[in-house]
């Protein structure tokens, strides 16, 4: 599970957002929206209906320069920007851009994890709203983005899903998920966001 976890928020950093426009449209951001020293440290915990926790921790992210090009460190790996901002030529994409209330998509993903295990992720994802949230790492507008329909993999694992991502424009980035996936609950909340002045 904590492999698909970390499937999942690559995908989802690969889809940052800039500000809306006063019409509430957001759209993609460049590399330029994008500066060395910007973090955002999420924390996470997976429970099961049992009271299982299978998964908790931290998740820490921040741009860096590499040889002059901007990155962004995700685990023991540095993405380059202009690849996280590269437009999605998918046909069901995590995020169909521009953003704004009301927009529907159906979302595919097809997946390998670090064992090896094959899956797919298929959702109806629709916007619901944009408006003022809260979480720990502050207040900011964001979008309520809500994704439902099935994930499998090839391990025999089958099970209806809802998550639920408030996406704020102003970080680029979620700043909380809420997953039900089967008998597992997932929540992850961004706790720091931080930028040089």
């Amino acid at each position: 599970m904590k492999s698909q976890v970390v499937i999942l928020l690559t995908t989802i950093m690969l889809g940052a957002c800039s500000s809306p426009t006063k019409s509430g449209i957001t759209h993609q951001p460049t590399s330029a929206d994008y500066q060395v020293g910007e973090k955002w440290v999420w924390k996470y915990k997976g429970v099961t209906t049992e009271g299982e926790i299978r998964s908790e921790g931290e998740d820490t992210r921040e741009i860096v320069s590499v040889d002059g090009i901007l990155g962004m460190t995700i685990g023991n790996d540095t993405v380059p920007v202009n690849e996280i901002v590269k437009a999605d030529e998918s046909e069901t994409p995590k995020y169909d851009w521009p953003l704004e209330v009301g927009k529907k998509w159906k979302y595919e993903n097809n997946w390998t994890s670090q064992d090896g295990t094959t899956g797919n992720q298929s959702q109806d994802a629709e916007i619901l709203s944009y408006q003022e949230e809260t979480v720990e790492a502050g207040t900011f507008m964001a979008y309520t983005i809500k994704y439902t329909g099935k994930i499998t993999n090839s391990r025999g694992y089958s099970a209806n899903e809802e998550e639920i991502w408030l996406y704020a424009p102003a970080v680029k980035n979620f700043i909380k998920l809420t997953q039900k996936q089967g008998d597992f609950h997932y929540v992850e909340e961004l706790i720091e966001y931080s930028r040089p002045e």
